[in-house]
């Protein structure tokens, strides 16, 4: 990487985050201090907004990284994120985002608690969204660590540590000083980059081919070291019936994993009402819709105009394919365009990891707070006092999910970015999405069935990863050098998203204690009409 790469970057990097942080500074001195303003940004955001930072959320590292990288590896078998991540958004918009804004306040925790009211059912809510939220942190700091490898020209540890510790400094501060309305306001600046830098990339890829789609597929085959198998299903996940059943898992994982992820729940209390929250998801789902559609053109241009030796050279999951295909695009290596295009296009993938970063340890700092201390902590302080002590628990919180995911991401970085939010995914949908479902749906659900619908989900996601290839038995493990990998999958969502369904209904069905009727009935018009919603 040359010195003028190095130095535009850079610069862009630093523009980025002086202009972030400024946003953070200001809306600092304009928060109230209450926690409705920290969590939730006062409720204050339009439909469009409020759409366009969940479009922000969820186009995450792996997204942009991730998803193109492992199409130009894999071909067709890389078009399942693409897919997954796109079709999630109509469980969302049909079963979700109304009835989660109606029944809840700041966290998951507080629509099960809506029913229930009872503080097993919020410990382990808060527990679970935390965990997801720290897989889902990794991913991204492992695409940071990748994107300075490149930047730098050097894969050495001590560069990714540092960019890894870099980008969790810059996350802890916004969400600390700036709480939900700087969060959402870097969000929507960062939407903007991205969608602005992928319509660029993609038609720059259709110029090049003229046009021509069959053109661009028939090189990507040929530049591949596949041919047509390439274009075909089975490159990835079609070897055995091991590499199938991980196909199908991570298809469910993918779909029903974004109705369980914090930071996306938590984006529906930002607007005034249901109906804003709907018009919320359908203004993300048109920019995420034609994101991924955009990624699907990425993938095959990296493989086309780079060939996946190259990109598999650069970085063994294929993080960097991106960036490299816009070097290559701009001019190549030491041409003006290539420098220009290349740094635009690394601090737009920088601009998007500080972004996430900053909305899922929010999400994670407000179930710390929210649902954890707040419910274990004695009532016996002023309502004024306790919020302020509960604000002071979310900003430490904010540190120590940080430090974990810095951690973590240390220990994975020769993963790919889009791979390990599918482990994020299969977590959400085993531990938070039957019990979501489940209290919003199921007269007869329990306070015994919704704690072991979140544990009976969470632990054998957690555990199926920690005895999958993922973490040992593998070249590509986190312990490389250990072997007691006795789960053959590499996504655990076919088994424990069953599982935390199946433990919901049997906690409920073996549990003592009667379904609360009338509190269901209050719950379910409220859901419906929005009748006492925050």
């Amino acid at each position: 990487m040359t010195g003028d790469h190095q130095t535009l970057a850079l610069l862009l990097f630093s523009v980025f985050i002086a202009v972030t942080l400024a946003i953070t500074t200001w809306v600092s001195r304009r928060r109230r201090g209450s926690t409705e303003e920290f969590y939730a940004g006062g409720r204050l955001f339009s439909p469009m907004e409020n759409g366009f930072a969940i479009a922000g959320d969820y186009m995450s590292a792996a997204s942009f990284l991730g998803i193109s990288g492992l199409i130009a590896l894999f071909g067709y078998d890389g078009l399942l994120y693409s897919v997954g991540f796109l079709v999630a958004w109509l469980i969302v918009l049909f079963l979700v985002a109304e009835l989660v804004r109606n029944c809840g306040r700041f966290t998951l925790a507080d629509v099960v608690a809506a029913r229930m009211r009872e503080r097993p059912v919020r410990v382990a809510a808060g527990a679970a969204s935390v965990t997801v939220s720290v897989l889902y942190l990794v991913a991204q700091m492992v695409g940071a660590g990748s994107l300075v490898a490149l930047l730098v020209g050097s894969a050495s540890q001590q560069a990714r540590t540092w960019m890894v510790i870099g980008v969790g400094a810059l996350m802890v501060v916004y969400v600390a000083f700036g709480g939900m309305r700087a969060t959402t306001w870097i969000q929507v600046v960062k939407a903007v980059l991205l969608m602005g830098g992928a319509v660029a990339m993609t038609v720059l890829v259709l110029v090049r081919f003229h046009g021509d789609i069959n053109a661009l597929l028939n090189t990507a085959a040929e530049r591949s070291g596949h041919g047509r198998d390439f274009l075909a299903p089975g490159l990835k996940y079609g070897g055995d019936w091991t590499s199938r059943l991980d196909f199908i898992s991570l298809g469910i994982a993918l779909v029903l994993g974004t109705a369980g992820l914090p930071h996306i729940l938590s984006r529906f209390y930002t607007v005034p009402t249901a109906r804003s929250a709907r018009r919320s998801v359908v203004w993300s789902i048109g920019l995420i819709g034609g994101f991924y559609l955009m990624t699907i053109v990425l993938g095959f241009g990296a493989a086309a105009v780079l060939g996946s030796d190259a990109v598999r050279a650069s970085n063994t999951a294929g993080n960097t394919a991106v960036p490299l295909l816009a070097l290559d695009l701009g001019g190549g290596a030491g041409s003006t365009g290539g420098t220009v295009l290349f740094a635009v296009v690394a601090a737009v993938a920088f601009a998007t990891i500080l972004a996430v970063v900053a909305g899922i340890t929010l999400a994670s700092s407000a179930s710390v707070a929210h649902d954890l201390y707040a419910s274990l902590r004695r009532p016996r302080d002023t309502a004024q006092d306790a919020q302020r002590a509960e604000l002071a628990v979310a900003r430490i919180a904010a540190v120590a999910v940080g430090a974990v995911a810095i951690g973590l991401a240390l220990l994975a970085q020769d993963l790919n970015v889009a791979f390990l939010v599918g482990l994020a995914f299969a977590v959400a949908a085993s531990a938070n999405l039957p019990v979501l479902l489940f209290t919003l749906f199921w007269r007869r659900f329990t306070r015994r069935g919704a704690v072991w619908s979140v544990y009976g989900g969470l632990i054998p996601a957690v555990t199926l990863v920690i005895l999958s290839p993922v973490v040992s038995g593998s070249p590509e493990a986190l312990f490389p050098g250990l072997d007691f990998a006795v789960f053959p999958l590499d996504n655990p969502g076919v088994v424990s998203i069953p599982l935390g369904f199946l433990m919901g209904w049997l906690g409920t069905v073996l549990s003592a204690e009667a379904a609360d009727e009338a509190r269901h009935a209050e719950t379910e018009v409220r859901a419906l009409t929005g009748a006492g919603a925050a």
